[in-house]
Formats: C-alpha cells, structure tokens, sequence
C-alpha cells in the first residue's frame, strides 16, 4: 500500500467516523433526573361488590382463567406470574375465582386536580376468552402522598342500556347491559366536558360515555381513511378452512394511551404495535426499528382528522404505556420492555420459582414535541427519565427502595400524567392476580409515584 493509499484510506475513515459521530449526536436523547416526592398504593387484591342490578354472574370474577374451563368455586385457581416459565412458576399469593370485582389494573390516568385523579381498571384478566365476568370500571381516586394510602372515592361501572355498540356483548339480554372484558379493553382514558372518552385495544375503537359510564358513541379507527382493525375487532371472523385472516393491527396492540389537547378539543390515541403492510408483509418500520401511530381525532365533529404522527421505538418489542400532554405540542409516553423484577435477582441460569427470569431493563418516559416532527412525520424525543434510576434520598419509598435509589419494576407501567410545573404521577397495570415484580412471591400492588422532574417538563 502507498503513502498516498494510506492517506486517502485515513481521510475516508475520518470522514466516516465524523458522519457517525453526527448521527449519533442527531438522535442523542438527554436522560433527566428523577426524584421521588410520594408513594401511595391500594393493595392488591381489593375488591368492590357488583351492582345490585348487575347479573348474578358478575358476583364472582375470575371464573374463566383456569387451564380446565369455568370454575366457581372461590380461591381454587393459583395465581403466577405470566412472565415465569412454566416449569418454574412464581406464585403471587392470590388464588382465583374473587367474591366480588378486582380493583386492579390502573391502564390510564387523568388528573382531575385538587389531587384527584381517574383511572380505568385492565380488561380483566389479560384477555377477551379469560374476562367475559369483569365489568369494565373506572375510579375516582385521591392518593395521600402523606401517609401512602388511595381513597377510593367513586368507582363507575361501563354499561350499555341504549345499545350504542353495534356489536353483541356478553350481558346482551339484560337490562343493564355492563361491559366486561369479553365486549372491551378500555386502556386509556381521558374526561372532556360531560364525558368519558376510552380507547380500546380490543377494536381498537374509541368510546364515549357519560360521566356515569353510560355509552353515548362509538366509533371505528381509521388509518389514512381507511378502517383497521385487530383479530379481536367483532368484524372480524375466523375462516372456515385454514388461510390468512385479514387484520392491520397485532392482538394486544391496540390503542394503549390516548392524550387529549388542552382545550378538549382533540383526542390523539396511540396504537400500541406497529401497524401491518400487507404489500410488503411486514410490521410498519423505518431502518429496521419498528414505529406506532399517533392519530388525530375531532371530539366534536367525532372523526378521525386524518393527521398523524410516528413515534420510534428505540427497540423492536418495546410497548408503551401510556400517553398524556404536558402542553398544546409536547407529551409524556411510557416506553417499556416486557420484563418484570429486579436485575439483582435475575436468574443465573435457568429459570427458577425464586428468582427473575425476565428481568426489567428498559423502563422509561418520554417527552415528545410535535412541533419538532421531522419530514416525514416523527415525533422529536426531547428526553427521558429512567424508572430504573429514581433517586429517593429522604426514603419516600414505602415498598421496595433503599440506599437512596428507587426503582419501578414492572411488567406493564401503564399510567402517567402531569400534576403540576414540577411534579407527574406514575402507576402500575399489577395485573392481579398474574403480577409479580415487586417481591417474589407477592402479586404486585397498585402502586401510585410522584416523581418531581421540572428538568424534564420544561425540556425542549
């Protein structure tokens, strides 16, 4: 090799790394710190009694979740973990079927002020076939921060007299008409005037009630004017002979947060998974990193606008959480891995009942700008914290914690929102009674932060 070889080889790797090196600054995200303020939770298996006119069906829950079909009798079917192996199962101390309906699963989250909050229980049980007796129900919540208990303040059943949902639910021939999580899978939720709007991971569709939990309206998701939907969408039906069945949205990955501009006016629900493209018969991506949608919906012409956005996931097989804005243009989302537990205690080998065999790793919130979208529609991530790094110096900590750290470990961390310039609250889907990443042995609790993080709330 020549002199002059060796020179131009060096400039080209020089003119190589110094292209890197301002990729790599383009996409730098700033981690901001996180301090911890309060720690509130409602334990685990808390549970409130059906309505007086809700079918005798709906007095016990959980019927449906054993391997063996219905079963009535309270406390037979175990409760583990759905993230342990099945040769070595994590027990959560809670059996199945509950005299009652579960308190659990807090999917979305709105401040209501005055330290109020409401928030949306989990389908059920995790799925359409385990969850056909629990109701879909919403809480009216206040955390006190000062001695870590949440008064349940108001807790509001969803229910269909008026048969506003153009498809058959379970309760069908009843009067009352409750939804449970066979009908929907309300994940997030957001309070504008007189109503209550939901989105659904089953459709995903949107939903709106009155402050009762009444249905008033409902609505279909469309894409780029086109209608989407999900293996569990009632419009789609399985084949009578093996084939494809057609759908653009994954099961589970429906609408999981929803954000509403400030002035009520808009509502933009996020889908939870990439979206399918049939011609190419891949999930939606951008250089092999998979993105969601971020769509726009009119509250009061009660349509989709046809705008949308993309958020990037930093790693294929992240979900997020949650999704609520800080102000007209920016927004927090959780974005998550599908771990649970402490890496400290992860398994060394093979999975064990006393140990993590998926471990939490990626455990974050973004804040978003829509004003800084690139050219073809992404979201700027201005920054993030880490929920895997909350520093804790006075022990707010009432489970978990120590050494001045805290840390949230959970499979599904599902609830976020702004309570004022300095402060957000943060909470956990503990999935009861299949949650356990907290302490091993123990279903997870409904656990409520408050994180002061004004860094991270006035970044740009």
């Amino acid at each position: 090799m020549t002199n002059r070889q060796i020179v131009a080889r060096s400039a080209t790797a020089l003119v190589s790394l110094c292209a890197v090196a301002l990729a790599t600054a383009a996409v730098a995200q700033e981690k901001f710190p996180a301090l911890l303020r309060g720690h509130a939770f409602i334990p685990a298996l808390t549970l409130v009694p059906a309505p007086a006119d809700a079918p005798a069906s709906l007095g016990i829950s959980g019927k449906y979740t054993g391997q063996g079909g219905r079963e009535d009798q309270l406390g037979t079917i175990e409760g583990t973990s759905f993230l342990s192996a099945p040769e070595a199962a994590r027990t959560t101390g809670i059996n199945l079927p509950f005299e009652g309906q579960p308190v659990q699963g807090f999917s979305g989250i709105k401040s209501l002020g005055d330290g109020e909050f409401v928030g949306t229980s989990d389908n059920g049980f995790g799925s359409k076939a385990n969850s056909p007796d629990a109701i879909l129900l919403v809480h009216r919540i206040k955390p006190d921060w000062s001695t870590g208990e949440v008064e349940l303040l108001e807790t509001i059943f969803l229910h269909d007299p008026d048969k506003v949902l153009p498809f058959h639910i379970v309760n069908e021939a009843t009067d009352s008409r409750y939804l449970t999580g066979e009908d929907l899978d309300i994940e997030s939720i957001q309070p504008i005037g007189d109503r209550l709007w939901f989105g659904d991971e089953f459709g995903p569709h949107l939903i709106a009630t009155d402050g009762q939990g009444r249905v008033a309206a409902f609505f279909d998701t469309e894409v780029d004017g086109e209608v989407v939907r999900s293996p569990d969408n009632h419009g789609v039906r399985m084949p009578s002979v093996p084939g494809e069945v057609d759908f653009e949205v994954r099961r589970s990955r429906g609408f999981e947060g929803m954000a509403a501009s400030p002035d009520g006016k808009l509502l933009y629900p996020l889908l939870e998974g990439p979206l399918w493209l049939a011609e190419t018969g891949e999930w939606e991506s951008q250089d092999g990193r998979e993105y969601l949608r971020i769509l726009e919906f009119n509250v009061e012409q009660g349509a989709f606008t046809g705008r949308a956005w993309k958020y990037l996931l930093e790693e294929n097989g992240n979900n997020i959480g949650d999704f609520n804005m800080v102000d007209a243009q920016t927004g927090l989302i959780i974005e998550r891995d599908s771990g649970e537990g402490d890496p400290g205690l992860a398994c060394p080998g093979d999975p064990q009942p006393g140990c993590f065999n998926t471990p939490a790793q990626f455990k974050r919130i973004y804040k978003i700008d829509f004003s800084q979208a690139d050219a073809d529609g992404f979201v700027k991530k201005v920054g993030y914290i880490d929920l895997m790094d909350i520093d804790d110096p006075k022990g707010e900590a009432r489970l978990g914690g120590g050494g001045g750290k805290f840390t949230f470990p959970f499979v599904t961390i599902e609830d976020v929102d702004v309570v004022d310039e300095q402060h957000i609250i943060v909470a956990n889907d503990n999935n009861l009674p299949f949650s356990s990443g907290r302490t091993i042995g123990e279903n997870d609790a409904n656990e409520f932060i408050l994180l002061e993080v004004p860094e991270l709330l006035s970044a740009r």
